[in-house]
Parts: C-alpha cells; structure tokens; sequence
C-alpha cells in the first residue's frame, strides 16, 4: 500500500453513540466495504464496553480492506491491539511519545484545529498525517473551532503531508474540502449515522474520484 492510497479516500471514525457494541464490527465492515481507507476507534466513554477482542476483529477486516486502524487518543491501547497507529489531539500525549511507544513504522495523526503554525510544527517532528477541523457545524463537537477552506489552501503550499479535514463534513459540502486540498475526508454521522452505512460510504468515497475527473478537465 502507497502513502497515497493510505491517505486518500474516506476516513471514518467510530462513536459510542452510534456504534454499539453488539455492532460496531458490522458498521465498520459496512464501512470499509463502501471504500473507506481509515477507520478510527474512539470511544470517550470511562468504561469502555468493547473488548480487546473486537478489536483484534476490527483490525482483521481493516486488514482484509487494506485499510489502516487507528486508535484515538489512548496510546497504551494501540499498542495491546497493534493497531496501525494513533490519532492524538491537544490534550494528549505528545507525538514524540507516541512514536517511542509505537516505533517508527506506526501511523501518527495529530488535529491541529485552525492553526496552521501547529500543523507545521507537527510536520516537522514527523506527524503522519494533518488533521484539521472542523469546517462545518458538527453534532459530534458543536463547540469546536471553526476552521475554513482557505487554510486547507494554505497547508497544501506549505506543508507536504497529507491533510485531514473533520468536523459536520457530508456528501453535500465535502468536495469543496477536496478541491481545496484535502487527502481524507473525516466522519461520523455522515456514515454511522446513516440508515445504509455501505451507500454512505460509496458516496463520500466517490467524492474523491468526481474531483480527480474536474482536474483532467482542465
């Protein structure tokens, strides 16, 4: 798998409150099924109900998709369920932790909000990937900062990583965080909150193709 293809397409995370135990392993295969390239595990609550072997399992049909596991926030756990990687935010660890925990090869992520200066930094001390967010009004994290199109602009100039971009993203808005120079787009309800998770991922997946078409056509 090329750095391209790792980190290009749908990223799809995970919610408690969307995705129950007794069925977050047949969404997230409905997800990956419909193109996703990432799934991210995130779960807020202090008692986590699913099992090391879920995600065992998790990991398996990320692995039958050639797709990438990662785990946010909790670096330990990562680590017990040799996830492909990490996604940290500002009150996590640092990613020079992560990556002495996790070795070389593990895929690091790390949000960066609305601060370009922060995305740089990250860059430099060797983040896998930018994530930045949220662009729209977002159910998940209504208070976030917002963050708009032009800095996705900004770090595609300066910045040779590739860009995340998060936050109330659907199939209606997310092209325009394309074109503006997103490699992933990150979602919840877009896809877990859909009555057909396997439609809703095809279409936020085909997003990616129809903005690869317009630039031929230029």
């Amino acid at each position: 798998m090329t750095d391209t293809d790792r980190f290009q397409g749908l990223y799809a995370i995970t919610d408690s409150r969307l995705c129950p135990s007794d069925r977050i392993l047949q969404q997230v295969e409905s997800a990956l099924t419909g193109g996703a390239r990432i799934i991210q595990y995130r779960d807020k609550r202090q008692e986590r109900a699913d099992s090391a072997e879920q995600l065992g399992e998790m990991l398996k049909l990320c692995e039958r998709a050639n797709a990438l596991l990662i785990i946010n926030d909790d670096i330990e756990l990562a680590l017990a369920t040799k996830a492909h990687g990490v996604h940290l935010g500002r009150e996590d660890a640092t990613l020079s932790e992560a990556r002495e925990r996790l070795g070389p090869t593990a895929v690091i992520g790390v949000s960066c909000y609305n601060r370009l200066e922060l995305a740089r930094e990250a860059a430099e001390k060797g983040a896998d990937y930018i994530a930045f967010g949220r662009f729209f009004p977002s159910r998940t994290k209504p208070n976030a900062v917002s963050a708009d199109p032009a800095l996705l602009r900004s770090a595609r100039e300066t910045i040779r990583k590739p860009l995340v971009a998060i936050g109330g993203i659907s199939h209606e808005n997310g092209a325009q965080l394309i074109a503006a120079g997103a490699d992933m787009l990150a979602v919840i309800e877009a896809v877990f909150g859909q009555p057909d998770i396997v439609a809703a991922s095809r279409r936020l997946s085909a997003l990616f193709s129809s903005q690869e078409n317009n630039n031929e056509s230029f």
